[in-house]
């Protein structure tokens, strides 16, 4: 017992808090870069939640985009043009906080529509697409110099190019998270994303699969580790990204799964390896050591900037 406990905890990779790694490029045909490895809790060291699939030296998707990420997505070295989707899990603050800057930068550099998808809404929470409205409508919004995303007209310029939203507007899907089976969201150029909703309180939220080059990579999210039918959407991926976001024996959050529960979760699935991510403010040894109770493969301690390769 003691032994492949000690064994288990060799196969953990630990980068320190603020690793040196500030870009993906030149990591391999496939890489995971987090660029917010925390959560709600105030950090000195850790943004918000936020990701980036790498393919090919470009940054394809971005998976949610917390406070803080937007510098994160600076330092990464991406380029804005090179994004072809960004899926957000759900809409709490930790999630989106920095999605109206990031929305505005690619309104004034990007040359293509921007897809981006969310999860549908309940009387927690509205739908994806109803919360964009009421952040960028030209006329209500509570940023309505954005109006141009969503197709309106820019109010802070004369009419000319930049009046309208024109080719730069969002192309807007939303998921409902529902649905039984797993729901394609993205399927081009060699990329594969399918969404699938999972519980997280009253939340309405996704967890999302990529597929590309022949591997797959989820990013789980929040949620409580209850539903098997998660264990199958992320079966046999080479990365899984789960959220730790609870300390050790922690039973009292019930939006949020316990570290033993999401080990158990990972082992469930098979993946090839797993990240934890969602870092909040307490023992991280202790609760690795409680995902360790059940998943005995490679584990990676999520750190703001930190690149994993896939292939």
């Amino acid at each position: 017992m003691l032994r492949s406990i000690a064994v288990g905890l060799l196969a953990i990779t630990l980068l320190p808090v603020g690793a040196s790694a500030q870009s993906c490029l030149g990591a391999g045909s496939v890489a995971v870069q987090v660029l917010g490895s925390g959560g709600p809790r105030i950090s000195p060291s850790r943004s918000s939640t936020s990701y980036l699939l790498w393919v090919d030296d470009k940054a394809r998707i971005l998976v949610d985009m917390g406070g803080g990420a937007l510098i994160r997505f600076g330092q990464s070295e991406a380029k804005i043009n090179d994004v072809s989707l960004v899926a957000v899990s759900h809409l709490h603050p930790d999630h989106i906080a920095d999605l109206p800057a990031f929305l505005w930068l690619s309104h004034e550099v990007r040359k293509e529509p921007l897809q981006i998808v969310g999860p549908s809404g309940n009387d927690a929470a509205p739908d994806f697409s109803t919360i964009l409205t009421r952040l960028f409508d030209e006329k209500n919004g509570a940023f309505p110099v954005l109006g141009a995303t969503l197709g309106g007209k820019r109010r802070d310029v004369p009419d000319g190019p930049l009046s309208t939203g024109g080719a730069v507007r969002l192309a807007v899907g939303v998921v409902d998270v529902k649905k039984a089976e797993p729901s394609t969201i993205f399927d081009r150029d060699g990329l594969s994303v399918t969404a699938q909703g999972i519980p997280h309180g009253n939340m309405p939220t996704l967890a999302f699969r990529v597929k590309v080059s022949n591997v797959s990579i989820v990013f789980s999210s929040d949620q409580t580790g209850t539903d098997p039918r998660f264990v199958d959407f992320a079966k046999g991926a080479n990365v899984l990204i789960m959220h730790v976001a609870v300390a050790a024996g922690v039973r009292s959050n019930p939006p949020h799964a316990a570290p033993d529960v999401v080990g158990r979760v990972a082992q469930e699935a098979g993946v090839g390896r797993l990240i934890v991510s969602h870092i909040g403010l307490f023992d991280v040894d202790a609760a690795v050591a409680d995902v360790r109770k059940f998943y005995t493969g490679p584990l990676v301690v999520a750190a703001d900037m930190q690149c994993t390769p896939v292939k």
